[in-house]
């Protein structure tokens, strides 16, 4: 359940499973890839982002994920380091390569992606062999994604995670949450993504999508009626992110409906993200629904204003002065 955070000294705050690679940004806007002539190059991937945004904003956090034996691989593991994030479960597939996404930037609103994570991506190999499963039951907030459970055998590990955290019914842990994170490549379908994102959803107390997201897991893309259909499920809290138009949050009877913050937009890319990282926060300093939507919704709004993800990720002090509230 979502609840109060506990004073019981714990070693971590947020714990993210799942995708990591190495994101390439284009130098040059609104052109083709064939068009583009550099890229600089930045920490990626969905859980991983999350696990930064959240350090950034003084939580200790730890990935579980898996690079390749290469280059890529030394830059992610030491990138996520010197961002502050626990490294401890970042483990290593010997021959598969560390994945990569290449970016267009069409700001304000199109950002096409070419993916790297053939024959399979390493953060799709997880096995409980990687990691301790035992800290991910009682971690105050436990972040996976439905990447995670796009593919063998990183699905059944993220079933077992969920099993261990129920099992445990630990004071400690506030909130399990799934970010959505479709990525319609990763999928042989829509309807395959529901059948797995279903078996997620009843050991997870937040949802967490956009529009398009939320449609696959429920068939609905009005917030408000898909938040309802969540609650009906069991979800305690839903958060349905609306792009420009804002975000919508339920949690129990309660409706919140925030707009969308005005920055000239860059990248979107990592927005998300950094929403994610800051809803962490917000859970763990206990804050009311409108206040955890509000800081988040900035926090994703200042990393929109910019063109990485895990470089991009605001402090708390940053977030603050966008709201007028420092």
């Amino acid at each position: 359940m979502v609840a109060t955070p506990s004073r019981r000294p714990v070693d971590l705050e947020v714990i993210t499973v799942g995708r990591v690679g190495v994101d390439l940004y284009p130098q040059q806007l609104s052109c083709t890839l064939a068009e583009v002539k550099s890229f600089t190059k930045s920490l990626g991937g969905t859980a991983t982002n999350v696990a930064v945004a959240a350090a950034r904003l003084g939580h200790r956090s730890a990935v579980v994920t898996k690079v390749g034996d290469d280059g890529f691989g030394e830059y992610v593991r030491s990138a996520i380091a010197g961002f502050g994030v626990e490294t401890r479960w970042v483990s290593t597939h010997r021959t598969l390569r560390t994945p990569l996404a290449f970016c267009e930037a069409y700001p304000p609103d199109r950002f096409p992606l070419l993916f790297y994570r053939e024959p399979t991506a390493p953060d799709l190999t997880i096995t409980t062999e990687d990691f301790e499963i035992e800290p991910l039951g009682v971690v105050p907030i436990l972040w996976i994604t439905g990447t995670g459970v796009s593919a063998d055998p990183s699905r059944e590990t993220h079933l077992q995670i969920l099993k261990e955290r129920e099992r445990s019914s630990s004071p400690t842990a506030l909130a399990t949450i799934v970010d959505l994170d479709y990525r319609a490549m990763f999928w042989d379908s829509p309807a395959a993504a529901r059948r797995a994102l279903e078996e997620v959803v009843p050991f997870v107390d937040v949802v967490v999508g956009n529009i398009d997201e939320i449609e696959v897991l429920v068939g609905e893309r009005d917030p408000r009626r898909a938040a309802s259909m969540l609650d009906d499920a069991g979800v305690e809290m839903t958060v349905v992110k609306m792009g420009p138009e804002g975000v919508l949050g339920r949690r129990g009877d309660e409706v919140v409906e925030i707009a969308g913050t005005e920055v000239e937009v860059v990248c979107g890319l990592g927005a998300g993200d950094a929403f994610g990282g800051a809803l962490c926060h917000g859970l763990l300093q206990g804050w009311d629904l409108s206040r955890i939507l509000s800081f988040s919704n900035a926090a994703g709004a200042i990393v929109a204003s910019r063109l990485t993800c895990a470089d991009a990720m605001p402090s708390e002090a940053e977030v603050l002065e966008l709201t007028g509230a420092a």
